[in-house]
């Protein structure tokens, strides 16, 4: 993720996703994933990915354009406040970043769902409970949010 889209992101991603130890701006030490997400492992998400592709693989051009989309939102939020314009333009404009932002989690849950979780039920086993449990946890996080 560039880094001027993970500093743009910072202060609407706190307020969709409230998390402490979130930053704003991305220093040299907030290089990994890890270091301003705790529940995504050293290295990223991608150490936990078994198949072949993940679940939104068929839907990525899609999801590329919606966050696309999201990034520029939050570049125009950046203007605004740069402009000082007022607060309620600002504050509307922060709640139609953090429903597109909203909208590409379901998306994502629900091909993660269709995809891995599935794939992980039908073989059985140690890691379809860890699918199940990571799938829990997503959907408490997106819940709290």
């Amino acid at each position: 993720m560039p880094r001027a889209f993970a500093s743009a992101i910072g202060s609407v991603w706190s307020t969709w996703a409230p998390m402490t130890t979130m930053r704003t701006s991305l220093g040299a030490a907030g290089d990994s994933p890890s270091d301003w997400r705790p529940d995504v492992p050293t290295g990223g998400i991608v150490e936990r990915m078994t198949h072949a592709h993940p679940g939104y693989a068929d839907r990525k051009v899609d999801h590329l354009k919606r966050l696309r989309r999201i990034e520029g939102q939050i570049r125009g939020l950046q203007r605004m406040v740069e402009e000082e314009q007022y607060c309620i333009d600002v504050l509307t404009q922060v709640s139609a970043a953090t429903k597109a932002l909203q909208s590409v989690a379901l998306s994502l849950l629900d091909e993660h769902l269709g995809h891995c979780v599935a794939d992980a039920v039908k073989e059985g086993g140690a890691d379809a409970d860890a699918k199940l449990k990571e799938a829990n946890e997503a959907i408490a996080r997106l819940v709290r949010s």
